[in-house]
C-alpha cells in the first residue's frame, strides 16, 4: 500500500514537470519547490527509505545539497563573458579556481558518503547516487521533450 502511494505521488509529481518548465520567470520559487518535492519523492522511492531512515537521512542530504549547490554557484561565476574576452592570466586563474572547486566537490562527496552510511545502508547509498543521476536525466529529458521546443535541440541520453 505504501509503495503504491509513493508510486502515485512520484507519477503525479513527474507529470507536472513539463508544465513547471514552461512557466515564465514568475513563480520560480514555486517551480523549484515543486521540483524539489518531486526529487524527494523520487529518491525516497528509489532508495526505499523507511520512515525512520527518512527522518535521519533528509537533514543530512539537505545539508549536502546546500553545500553542493553553493559549489555549483561558485563554478558558474567562473564562466567567461563572451562580450569581454579575458586575458591569458584571467583564463589561467579561472581554470585553476575551477579545478579547486571540482576537488572540493569530490571532497564533499567523500565526506557525505561516510555521513550517509551512518543513517542508511551502503546499498542505499549506492542507490542514492544512482537515483540522483536518473532524476536529473529524467528532468532534462522532460524539459527537452516539452511541446514548443525548437527542433534539433534533442533530448538528453
Amino acid at each position: 500500500m505504501k509503495l503504491l502511494f509513493r508510486s502515485l505521488l512520484l507519477l503525479c509529481l513527474l507529470a507536472t514537470l513539463p508544465a513547471v518548465a514552461q512557466q515564465g520567470s514568475e513563480g520560480r520559487q514555486a517551480r523549484m519547490s515543486q521540483l524539489e518535492n518531486a526529487k524527494i519523492a523520487y529518491i525516497t522511492e528509489k532508495v526505499s527509505l523507511t520512515p525512520d531512515q527518512a527522518q535521519r537521512f533528509w537533514p543530512v542530504y539537505n545539508e549536502y545539497s546546500a553545500k553542493r549547490r553553493e559549489l555549483y554557484r561558485s563554478m558558474r561565476k567562473l564562466r567567461i563573458d563572451d562580450q569581454n574576452p579575458p586575458s591569458d592570466a584571467q583564463i589561467k586563474e579561472n581554470l585553476t579556481k575551477g579545478l579547486a572547486l571540482r576537488q572540493q566537490e569530490v571532497d564533499l562527496e567523500k565526506d557525505y558518503f561516510n555521513k550517509f552510511q551512518k543513517v542508511i545502508t551502503i546499498r542505499q547509498v549506492g542507490q542514492l547516487f544512482q537515483a540522483e543521476r536518473q532524476f536529473t536525466k529524467e528532468v532534462l529529458r522532460r524539459v527537452a521533450d516539452r511541446p514548443g521546443r525548437p527542433p534539433g535541440t534533442g533530448a538528453v541520453n
